[in-house]
């Protein structure tokens, strides 16, 4: 998995930040910690800019630094955040379906910058809104109004301020420290005025002004923010349990169960397996009111989604109505199965799906069993049976009835581990999204002169149409592109549509298996 990660992160550096970054970030990736002349002899790059490179990878909190025991400064990537680069779209799409226009531009400048001011972000915003409400002849908007955006997706968690890691707390403090205070907004007061020093207020240069003494706290311009991968993924996953469940019943249940994930995030820890128990009356009145739920109807829904199969929904008690909580391991693992079924059924057929859920719910069977249980004829049962097996779909367990383990005393037991499944599948989606992006830079350079034209052709009837140009001067622009050059194109945005397509939902396979997988392990450590 190793190997497949960081051809990934190679690809996507050279895609975000160009081919030195590229160079860099695959020689970090591969190894696991290393000293600034390491690099430099490892990649061949002049010192200059290879700082330069770790500057804004560093800006971008895509590569870490800690001095060792002998005090030399040591660098490492971090590869799931390169590979999150891919969920940008989806960082700032969710912004905007929560909050408005404002709040995706406030997490799109916020990406693009890495780690940046409050004030930047607010201006920069405020900025490109008023300018584009200008143009569309509407009143502009106060800095106030972007301040308020920025406000609701810190104190949600979506936004969270740096550590300085120039002075990272000790770990036993970190633990003690209140986390509210790295969701903390302080009040918008210097505004424009940050940007009207002049350069005599200070012979020293910003970073030395910026320094504070132990204790004191930092005023405005010295807090920068970043993004809150983490806020943002278990939005993702709530997001993908309310999906699942309002097609297996219906939207009100995916609606209360929306509810009971919003009620569970201030009182339960990120990665528990299950969210604290909620009373009926509490779940009832926390429903939005335009939903138009009456309580027995709640209590229904309730009922049915605690009886259901899928076992998201459990009911743990009678008190206050009845309490109520989320399994999350649970609901993790059913999305999970039904993407690995989903490969079953494609790669070895319906029949080969029959014996994998058989498997499934009985746990451990022999061969015999198996054939009997799913009624397909021996022959054929048992090669697909070997088959998958011979790809690691299905494991095998020996249990002997005497020490020597004779085959014929020995028992021979199939079964299916669903997270060293979903690992291997794992695996299986890194490479095929790296082949898609190696695939699409191949279609892109091969083609470029033919795409360059086509672009500059629509920049000249662009000019054209705002000039009120007459409709044979356009025709004569567009027969320069010959009808097999037309062809050409319609294939090339075909293919690529295509592969940015498998690449989005390959994103999306890889998030469910990596989460569930987290908490796979989240589940081992809660046993010692």
């Amino acid at each position: 998995m190793a190997i497949s990660m960081s051809k990934n992160c190679k690809c996507i550096l050279h895609d975000h930040f160009g081919e030195l970054a590229e160079t860099v970030g695959y020689y970090l990736s591969r190894k696991s910690a290393c000293h600034l002349r390491d690099i430099i002899n490892g990649t061949k790059v002049p010192v200059d800019r290879v700082k330069k490179v770790l500057s804004i990878l560093i800006q971008q909190n895509l590569v870490e630094f800690e001095k060792n025991k002998r005090g030399q400064t040591e660098y490492m990537l971090n590869h799931d955040r390169v590979m999150w680069r891919n969920r940008i779209p989806r960082y700032i799409h969710c912004g905007k379906s929560l909050y408005g226009d404002a709040a995706e531009l406030v997490i799109e400048d916020i990406v693009q910058n890495g780690q940046v001011t409050m004030i930047d972000t607010v201006e920069n915003v405020t900025d490109k809104l008023n300018e584009a409400l200008e143009n569309a002849g509407h009143p502009k908007i106060d800095v106030s109004v972007v301040y308020e955006k920025f406000k609701c997706l810190a104190q949600t968690h979506f936004l969270q301020q740096c550590v300085n890691p120039l002075d990272p707390p000790l770990k036993n403090e970190m633990d003690e420290r209140d986390v509210t205070s790295l969701y903390t907004v302080p009040p918008l007061t210097s505004g424009s005025k940050k940007r009207k020093h002049s350069v005599g207020d200070s012979d020293q240069p910003q970073a030395k002004r910026i320094k504070t003494e132990p204790g004191t706290q930092a005023s405005t311009d010295e807090v920068y923010w970043r993004i809150n991968y983490s806020r943002f993924h278990q939005y993702f996953r709530d997001q993908m349990l309310i999906k699942a469940m309002s097609s297996k019943i219906d939207k009100r249940a995916g609606d209360i169960l929306q509810t009971m994930l919003r009620l569970s995030e201030v009182k339960s820890e990120e990665l528990a397996l299950t969210t604290s128990p909620l009373a009926f009356n509490e779940i009832f009145h926390a429903l939005p009111k335009e939903l138009n739920i009456s309580r027995h109807t709640c209590e229904q829904y309730l009922n049915i989604m605690a009886d259901d199969s899928m076992s998201f929904v459990m009911k743990v008690g009678e008190s206050g109505g009845g309490m109520y909580i989320v399994n999350m391991m649970k609901a993790l693992e059913t999305l999970c199965q039904a993407h690995i079924e989903s490969v079953v059924q494609e790669r070895f057929g319906s029949k080969s799906l029959r014996i994998f859920r058989v498997l499934l719910l009985k746990k451990h069977l022999e061969q015999k069993q198996i054939e009997e249980l799913v009624m397909i004829p021996a022959k054929e049962a048992k090669e697909l049976l070997y088959n998958m097996f011979a790809q690691n779909y299905v494991s095998i367990a020996e249990v002997s009835k005497t020490a020597d383990h004779a085959p014929a005393r020995t028992f021979y037991l199939f079964s299916v581990n669903l997270e060293q499944l979903a690992r291997m599948l794992l695996q299986h989606a890194l490479k095929a999204h790296y082949n898609a992006m190696v695939k699409r830079e191949m279609e892109t350079r091969e083609n470029r002169r033919l795409m360059e034209k086509q672009e500059r052709v629509d920049a000249i009837i662009a000019s054209l149409e705002a000039n009120k140009a007459e409709d044979v001067q356009k025709e004569e622009i567009l027969q320069t592109i010959t009808p097999a050059e037309k062809s050409q194109l319609t294939r090339i945005r075909h293919m690529i549509n295509m592969l940015d397509q498998s690449e989005l939902q390959l994103d999306e396979t890889i998030f469910i298996l990596e989460t569930y997988i987290q908490y796979c392990e989240e589940k081992q450590k809660s046993k010692f």
